[in-house]
């Protein structure tokens, strides 16, 4: 079964591959010719998880799901959060977002912090949402080379690495999008 996942992000999309295996294809939004930067602009991130996944239902008319991921910092009032993507400016660095925090964070003993996943899933004219989080806190530098967006300075609860230090295998096991998409997966089995 093919699944439009509303992205052209090549990293989530692996991710999610990788997790969804032979059961579904994941189609990225340039397969179906969605070559729009679609605007996220909700206030929340499972707003911008809904407007991504309805641009695509009411443009295309397919079934589909979004993604929205946001990193939430205790003591920087939750930021960046929706703004994770682009905290450091519209240019969405990932090596400026995460020098940023590092700085903000460079005098601050509290730092835990959380990922959370919004999934939008439309399908058969109805609209289900799954979330996903992970607790942990953020390092005093970046270390490792996987992944992707804030996974260098991240260190999940339980863990004595980042995200950027794991696999995608071991990474999907635990993160707030394998959460997520498991919950989703789940979903779609069993409806």
């Amino acid at each position: 079964m093919k699944l439009v996942f509303a992205s052209n992000n090549k990293n989530k999309i692996a991710e999610i591959q990788q997790q969804v295996g032979s059961q579904f294809e994941i189609v990225s939004l340039e397969e179906i010719g969605c070559f729009v930067d679609i605007p996220e602009t909700a206030e929340t991130i499972e707003g911008n998880a809904i407007l991504k996944a309805n641009f695509v239902s009411e443009n295309f008319s397919l079934s589909c799901f979004a993604d929205d991921t946001g990193l939430e910092i205790e003591a920087l009032n939750n930021e960046p959060g929706v703004y994770s993507a682009r905290y450091a400016g519209d240019q969405k660095n990932a090596e400026d977002n995460m020098d940023l925090v590092l700085q903000k964070l460079a005098t601050e003993t509290n730092r835990k912090a959380q990922f959370k996943t919004s999934i939008a899933l439309n399908i058969n004219n109805q609209q289900h949402i799954f979330e996903g989080v992970v607790k942990g806190e953020i390092t005093l530098e970046k270390i490792g080379n996987q992944g992707f967006g804030y996974d260098p300075i991240f260190q999940p609860e339980g863990f004595s690495t980042t995200f950027a230090e794991m696999n995608i295998e071991q990474k999907s096991i635990i993160s707030h999008r394998g959460i997520a998409v498991q919950k989703l997966l789940h979903f779609l089995k069993n409806k």
